[in-house]
């Protein structure tokens, strides 16, 4: 079929099917439903969720793990809902596209009071050009495929999410011939990339202990394989972010872990702030990502390549692209690295033993789940002392692990579950969640019932907001108690289990590793003031500033 005989509609699935993706995550409404029926003709499978935000927070998941992801929702009601969700895949660098049914534009009548509308027609648009790097409107047959091609590409080469909103009389439009768009490679200017790869090959050459400290381009950008070849070629011992955590094989002798300031172990923090040559490739500066800004890292001693802009010392490049300086710093003559002495950094941690009558608490209970991790699993700990705890993690060399550690909003874990194992069957997702974020969003263990999915989702309940007391403490961190366990019974389907002891914890995670059919829900009883090491080492530094 020619593009010229194509709608809208049906162009924008074609489009959306040539970057691979399979799954649409939304609810339907009046503004979007025609555009919802094309979708069920399509190749393209529909994914409902229980709300807006939850199907963006599935999206992201599955663009983190896919390359792109997408999300339909209705005018109004659905895309104002999902701004959270979007604000959040805009800050991490997720490849997110939302499309949103709107009124038709000859409703668009001066003084209309159509439902769903807020200030005017046009205020979801505005609002949405603030959190995306492309957005369109596709009011005229003309330029429509033209304004779908360039958001698509637009969100595929930058890695942040876009919106496209179809207003209903244009889904069955037909459009016009269009001029293909330049989706060609980006390129790097020669004369800046030379000179940005001879300052940095200069001063990684005259250092005496070079360190990588790697971040979640390199997994957005699918460069995992190029860091490993240059970590290995060059000898240079490799850290990472929180939310670069699972991009360098965590079982590799050049691995020692996260480096995250005071969060952090002591060891690397020093390893990091001593280097005299810091190669930060691909890691986003953030205050969590540097334990609430208790890092150390001067600029004068570190080289950061980032898709934005290269920056060595004190001098920054910009048209050149992170793919081109890292295949350059691969094939360049940099010194191979002796043999370093690493023992001093590498965490030696007593053998765990299982004392089956022990009450669990946060640092035996991740002591005890590295146990159970293994390649065909996906780890998604959600916001809190999940993903403090996680930190600690011993990941397998293929093992996902997919978190929201920049934007940290709670509830992104279970839906983020649906997106993830869509996108990859073959990794059963493990969610870490808190019980205040499981009360936010665990309704979607429904959606995985619906698709047949199997997560294992671990509910740490340690009644209420417990990465907030060591902040601040007072009856605002206490939720109400629910029966977690009664979800099977609520949903028709599923398993849920108690675990109060470490024996206890250890036979419900062997259940739910054999028991494939549905969700396995594992509600893991805490002490109320119980904390992970990271949490308690960042507690200690960052109380008096809140």
């Amino acid at each position: 079929m020619q593009n010229k005989q194509l709608t809208i509609g049906q162009y924008l699935l074609k489009k959306l099917k040539s970057y691979e993706i399979n799954h649409i995550f939304g609810i339907p409404g009046d503004y979007v439903v025609q555009f919802f029926g094309m979708i069920e003709q399509s190749p393209i499978q529909q994914i409902g969720t229980t709300r807006e935000e939850t199907a963006g927070f599935a999206a992201d998941a599955y663009a983190r793990t896919n390359g792109m992801g997408a999300a339909c929702i209705t005018y109004g009601v659905g895309g104002l809902s999902m701004i959270n969700a979007v604000t959040a895949a805009y800050a991490e660098k997720s490849p997110l596209v939302v499309i949103s049914g709107s009124p038709g534009m000859k409703e668009r009548t001066e003084g209309a009071l159509l439902h769903h509308k807020g200030k005017d027609f046009y205020t979801q648009q505005r609002i949405y050009e603030e959190i995306t790097v492309a957005s369109t409107l596709l009011d005229d047959p003309f330029s429509a495929f033209n304004e779908i091609d360039r958001v698509l590409d637009a969100v595929y080469w930058h890695k942040r999410p876009g919106y496209i909103e179809l207003p209903r009389d244009m889904v069955g439009v037909q459009g016009s011939i269009h001029q293909p768009p330049s989706t060609d490679k980006h390129q790097s200017d020669p004369e800046t990339l030379h000179a940005a790869l001879s300052n940095a090959i200069a001063f990684i050459n005259q250092s005496e202990n070079p360190v990588i400290l790697a971040g979640a381009e390199l997994h957005r950008f699918r460069f995992r394989d190029k860091l490993l070849r240059f970590a290995v070629e060059k000898q240079i011992p490799v850290v990472t972010t929180l939310l670069g955590k699972s991009v360098m094989p965590e079982a590799h002798p050049l691995y020692l872990g996260i480096y995250g300031g005071a969060m952090g172990r002591t060891e690397i923090t020093t390893l990091v702030e001593t280097s005299d040559c810091l190669l930060i490739l691909g890691a986003f500066m953030t205050d969590v990502n540097l334990g609430i800004y208790t890092a150390n890292l001067a600029r004068s001693r570190s080289v950061y390549a980032s898709s934005d802009k290269i920056t060595i010392c004190f001098s920054t490049y910009e048209d050149v692209t992170l793919e081109d300086f890292l295949d350059g710093l691969c094939s360049s003559e940099l010194h191979k690295r002796p043999d370093v002495n690493l023992e001093w950094v590498m965490e030696v941690a007593d053998p765990y033993v299982m004392v089956p009558e022990q009450a669990l608490t946060v640092k035996r209970l991740f002591q005890q789940l590295n146990q159970f991790l293994r390649d065909d699993l996906t780890v998604i700990p959600d916001v809190g002392d999940c993903l403090w705890g996680s930190s600690d993690l011993r990941l397998p060399e293929h093992t996902d692990f997919i978190s929201q550690a920049y934007y940290t909003s709670m509830g992104f874990a279970i839906p983020a579950a649906v997106g993830a194992q869509l996108s990859k069957p073959e990794s059963r997702p493990l969610v870490i969640v808190g019980d205040g974020a499981f009360q936010m969003t665990g309704t979607e263990l429904s959606t995985t019932i619906r698709y047949g999915l199997n997560p294992i989702i671990l509910v740490l309940n340690n009644y209420g907001y417990g990465t907030i007391r060591p902040l601040g403490e007072g009856s605002f961190n206490d939720i109400v108690n629910w029966r977690y366990t009664l979800f099977p019974e609520l949903l028709g389907a599923g398993r849920a289990i108690t675990a109060r002891t470490e024996g206890e914890f250890d036979t419900a995670m062997n259940t739910a590793l054999a028991d494939t059919q549905h969700f396995v829900l594992i509600e893991v009883e805490l002490e109320k003031t119980d904390m992970s090491p990271a949490l308690t080492r960042l507690a200690e530094k960052v109380s008096k500033q809140v």
